[in-house]
């Protein structure tokens, strides 16, 4: 009966709609970085902003969940959904400050797939968490989580393929560990994607 009469606390959509514009802020500054690498340093700096940003909006978003008596839908979910949006941001983050520490000169086309694949893949969940303020647009969430799905089975079969070739290829065993380390931070990137697309599928079933 409470609940009819304590209002629920919507800041939440607030937060998840800016911590989904970084996350895909952070895909687009990725890619811009592999395409136009000579200036990466100054892409790093503009990522580094962004993941601070997301790192803000999720301690407010866990602050609310304190706070709040009444939530829009459950309160593990809502954990769950800030925690793992914050791990795509993360993982960007971490990934272009890795390829700085490494010394990176040249971008392998492989990875340039995959990095797009990362963008498509922040934008899809953009569309899917902008959704989430009416459920009656199930159908419209449902496809974006779906479409996050294909795109992680495309970055798998790109990244097993890049790691591939360069066991083949790549004579420097030090250079092998360091490009499978970016490959798989940007796959990671995309795999956490497709865990909140899993969260939000949850969400819509459960209250739609």
């Amino acid at each position: 009966m409470l609940g009819f009469l304590i209002p629920k606390e919507y800041g939440f959509f607030d937060d998840f709609d800016k911590h989904a514009a970084a996350c895909v802020e952070g895909g687009q500054i990725y890619v811009e970085m592999l395409e136009h690498f000579g200036d990466a340093p100054a892409k790093v700096r503009r990522l580094r902003d962004a993941e601070h940003r997301a790192d803000e909006i999720t301690h407010h978003t866990v602050e609310m969940l304190h706070k709040t008596f009444i939530t829009p839908f459950d309160r593990d979910q809502i954990h769950q959904l800030i925690s793992l949006m914050d791990d795509v941001i993360d993982l960007i983050d971490g990934s272009a400050r890795r390829m700085m520490l490494y010394g990176v000169k040249e971008i392998p086309s492989e990875l340039l797939e995959l990095a797009k694949i990362l963008q498509h893949s922040t934008l899809e969940l953009q569309k899917a968490v902008k959704h989430l303020r009416d459920l009656k647009n199930s159908k419209i969430i449902l496809a974006a989580c779906i479409e996050i799905n294909k795109l992680e089975n495309d970055g798998d079969a790109i990244r097993d393929a890049a790691i591939a070739k360069l066991f083949k290829d790549e004579k420097d065993a030090v250079q092998v560990l360091i490009w499978k380390e970016i490959f798989e931070d940007v796959e990671n990137a995309i795999d956490r994607c497709e865990d909140v697309a899993n969260v939000i599928e949850g969400v819509v079933l459960e209250n739609a």
